[in-house]
């Protein structure tokens, strides 16, 4: 397998759902608690993004082993399409899952039993998001789990691995839920956006998926909704007294949002329009994080 086709496998492109929550749990155990530990967040880090990697790459193989449409097995899925042994992905998986769970045993040391939990959990929802016999992806689910797993999970462990205090604290719980429903709602929208885009195509291989449970129109509308929900949730913290004001700073980006927004209303489409939902993703994120390098900086 060469490394095009590894990245490819893996999703490296998507990544970045994963690595800004890392980073809006980061920086907010930076702004909000003033503390940071370096060690535990390096190590998390690499733990977190070979996961991120393993679960697409079992989505991937999975898909492939399922897929009841021969052209979709055949000439659009990556192992079949370039004749990748499905031996050799099933061996990579192990690989980065063992490395994964040895890091995430090592930060249990370091850290904690409270941490085994959390990444238990994590590990469980993400296995099974596209493993077994009824995988969470191929369910009207996976936009919650993807969205609260990695919206929510990693953030919270990055906070907890910094700030182990800050389970203890009710207004910091309070305030980490609002400020992450940015990094939930973008996630979710995601997964929402490609299922959208793939109506058809899920329809054919029988994956019951939100849109197709619910309906397209409807889930264009909770589409809309998610655009919108992490800007609510940001204000409203601030409102609550919970955050320092200047974390408004990403309510600048909220007319691109909607720009992009329109695009997608427009035409669901996985090569044209769904990008647009990852545009999304990183400009109500990375806005999220320079509002938070703001209040780190700026006394």
């Amino acid at each position: 397998m060469s490394i095009q086709n590894f990245l490819e496998l893996v999703e490296i492109r998507t990544k970045l759902a994963s690595i800004l929550p890392f980073f809006v749990g980061v920086l907010f155990s930076v702004a909000y608690f003033h503390q940071f530990e370096l060690g535990n967040t390096l190590i998390f880090f690499v733990a977190m993004l070979i996961f991120d990697m393993t679960t697409t790459a079992i989505n991937n193989l999975m898909d492939y082993k399922k897929a009841k449409s021969k052209n979709y097995k055949k000439e659009t899925n990556l192992i079949g399409r370039e004749n990748i042994s499905p031996k050799l992905v099933s061996i990579i998986i192990i690989t980065m899952l063992a490395i994964s769970g040895l890091l995430g045993i090592w930060l249990v040391f370091r850290s904690g039993l409270a941490l085994l939990y959390m990444g238990l959990l994590c590990f469980i929802i993400g296995i099974f998001y596209t493993f077994g016999p009824l995988p969470l992806s191929r369910l009207p689910l996976g936009e919650v789990f993807s969205g609260v797993t990695m919206g929510l999970g990693i953030p919270f462990i990055a906070i907890y691995l910094n700030v182990p205090n800050s389970l203890m604290d009710g207004k910091a719980l309070l305030s980490i839920l609002l400020i992450c429903i940015v990094p939930i709602a973008t996630i979710a929208n995601i997964m929402l956006a490609n299922n959208l885009s793939d109506y058809d195509q899920d329809i054919k291989n029988d994956r019951k998926t939100l849109p197709i449970v619910i309906g397209k129109g409807p889930g264009l509308n909770i589409y809309r909704i998610l655009v919108l929900l992490g800007y609510l949730a940001v204000l409203l913290a601030v409102l609550l007294n919970l955050v320092d004001w200047k974390i408004l700073v990403t309510l600048l980006t909220i007319p691109m949002a909607i720009k992009n927004t329109h695009i997608f209303l427009k035409k669901q489409d996985k090569k044209t329009t769904f990008p647009t939902a990852i545009k999304n993703l990183v400009i109500e994120n990375v806005s999220l994080i320079i509002s938070l390098i703001i209040i780190s900086i700026v006394k």
